[in-house]
């Protein structure tokens, strides 16, 4: 059953299409000389829990019917980190591996693929930090080019807004910011909002 493969593809929208990695999967599956047992395609985002294609193929696995798992990519396998190496773990304990057409390939049944997995999972918090970080701050760029102004405008803070004046006039005068947040009643970190807000204006 080692040479049996289950191809898996998936899209995200129902936009696009699975035909092209199919065909591609379909190509590299012969490639490397695997009877392909079946075509599992689906839509899905990628961190969408309701995968049932890809349930069929854990399916396979587990009956041992087949030995690999062609994908174009593991991020189409995953949902996650912790989800890719979970599964992996799983196949592995069936002798079966995700084999990426593209990218990082983890077989789990080789000191190298258990290795690799061990530093990837050592990596996995800092590194979904990083990638929320990215598209947190690739979505306010773009948001931004489409002239979207960002941050609260004049007129969503009506209290700080009203009392700016005297806040900055009794900032100027010398008082605390923590005097000037008791007598207007409003809190230390709003005092220094308004006087930052002020400097950048300024």
């Amino acid at each position: 059953m080692g040479r049996r493969a289950a191809i898996y593809a998936r899209v995200s929208t129902a936009a696009q299409s699975c035909e092209r990695q199919v065909s591609e999967l379909t190509s590299f599956a012969e490639r490397c000389g695997y009877d392909v047992a079946g075509t599992f395609k689906e839509t899905a985002s990628g961190a969408s829990a309701n995968r049932a294609a890809r349930k069929k193929v854990m399916d396979l696995a587990q009956a041992r019917q087949i030995g690999a798992v062609p994908v174009s990519e593991l991020s189409r396998w995953g949902r996650s980190t912790q989800d890719l190496l979970a599964t992996l773990h799983r196949l592995a304990g069936w002798k079966v591996s995700v084999v990426a057409m593209n990218g990082m390939t983890l077989e789990l049944d080789t000191p190298h693929g258990r290795m690799m997995a061990t530093m990837l999972a050592a990596g996995i918090a800092q590194f979904e930090r990083d990638l929320i970080s990215e598209r947190v701050k690739s979505g306010l760029a773009a948001a931004k080019a489409r002239g979207k102004k960002l941050g609260r405008q004049p007129g969503q803070r009506p209290k700080s807004d009203r009392l700016a004046p005297k806040v900055l006039k009794a900032v100027g005068e010398g008082r605390s910011y923590r005097w000037i947040a008791r007598d207007f009643g409003i809190s230390k970190n709003n005092v220094v909002d308004i006087v930052k807000r002020h400097r950048r204006a300024g």
